[in-house]
């Protein structure tokens, strides 16, 4: 029986590859280069500074520029953190059918947490979550499932009674590990790798509420 929800947060709860999208074309445009559509922002946006610099700079961590150019997009990305960033269509109306059934629920993302509580602040949902793990609040993130086991402890409900909606493939290696019940979320980024259907999800949706058909 589901009696919780975790969610992942950029690409799954909130839209915010328009401001990361707008941290990293500002790097960009200060090196010459010309701006990179959204659309292609969007496939690595879940993968954070790290997928991001390597899209647009091939760069990747251990590299000599890397931590200079990531201390950079994270400083342009803090300036406009949410500009464009808004919660995905259909996960409002979500929200407000899981509380009001009385489901907890909460966000358990690889977002450092000086973005994710700020962020949950500005989209007015920080009061309302019943845990909020963010990626430097464990040891480890995802793929690993501490973050998610620390979230079902925090919420003192059993892995087993918790779904976790997500939009890449950590999230449902994650899940698996943690013995939660993990859902992809076709609407958003999905990253590069293999198709979602691949991944061993036990559902994939496309759109918001149909989450609440697996509740």
């Amino acid at each position: 029986m589901i009696e919780a929800v975790l969610f992942d947060f950029d690409g799954t709860l909130a839209d915010t590859a328009p401001d990361l999208g707008r941290a990293l074309n500002r790097q960009r445009t200060a090196r010459n280069q010309p701006p990179l559509p959204i659309e292609l922002i969007r496939t690595e946006a879940s993968a954070g500074a790290r997928g991001l610099l390597s899209l647009g700079f091939d760069l990747k961590p251990g590299d000599p520029e890397y931590q200079a150019m990531r201390e950079e997009f994270l400083s342009f990305y803090t300036e406009q953190l949410c500009q464009d960033t808004c919660l995905f269509p259909g996960i409002t109306e979500l929200l407000e059918q899981l509380d009001s059934r009385a489901i907890p629920w909460g966000i358990v993302t690889n977002k450092p947490a000086k973005f994710t509580g700020p962020l949950m602040h500005l989209l007015g949902l920080h009061h309302r979550a019943a845990c909020i793990i963010s990626g430097d609040d464990t040891p480890y993130s995802k793929p690993h499932p501490e973050p998610l086991l620390t979230a079902c402890r925090q919420i003192n409900m059993a892995p087993d009674h918790c779904i976790y909606l997500g939009d890449d493939i950590r999230d449902v290696q994650a899940s698996l590990a943690a013995g939660v019940k993990p859902i992809v979320a076709l609407y958003g980024y999905l990253g590069n790798c293999a198709p979602p259907e691949t991944w061993g999800a036990a559902e994939l949706i496309d759109h918001p509420r149909d989450l609440l058909h697996h509740i």
